[in-house]
């Protein structure tokens, strides 16, 4: 089996019902939604949110020991039409502006925002990388 994968991202958040909304309102659907935890599928792997005091609880740490992680998450699209409109429907559900979209120095066009509990997503438009109709990586 390939070491070089990743099958579960798990972001902690202060309120869970606010996150699925959130993430709901960009057009994402949860695959299962339990009292303290949300699961999403995504391609093979899941991707999490977590209530903090449950995500404290489960590594046996203070939720104070938690900490916020240097961090992004990306998601990629085609043009750069699709990236404003995405970017604005993030701001639009309640995302915060941390850099709004536009061309970058290495030929790209990206922006950043950050979620209700400050996880900074980059959406982007990189020349160099295909996308399938899927919207995987080629």
């Amino acid at each position: 089996m390939k070491t070089n994968r990743v099958t579960l991202i798990t972001l902690g958040v202060k309120d869970l019902n606010r996150a699925v909304a959130f993430y709901n309102a960009i057009g994402w659907e949860p695959s299962n939604v339990m009292e303290k935890v949300a699961f999403y599928d995504m391609n093979g792997m899941k991707f999490g949110f977590y209530t903090l005091d449950g995500l404290a609880e489960d590594m046996k740490r203070p939720v104070e020991a938690l900490g916020v992680g240097a961090m992004t998450l990306g998601q990629n699209f085609p043009t750069e039409a699709e990236v404003d409109a995405a970017y604005d429907a993030a701001i639009a559900a309640g995302g915060t502006v941390v850099t709004r979209p536009d061309k970058i120095f290495w030929g790209g066009y990206s922006g950043y925002f950050a979620d209700p509990d400050g996880h900074v997503w980059e959406y982007a438009m990189n020349p160099y990388w295909e996308l399938d109709e899927d919207g995987h990586l080629t």
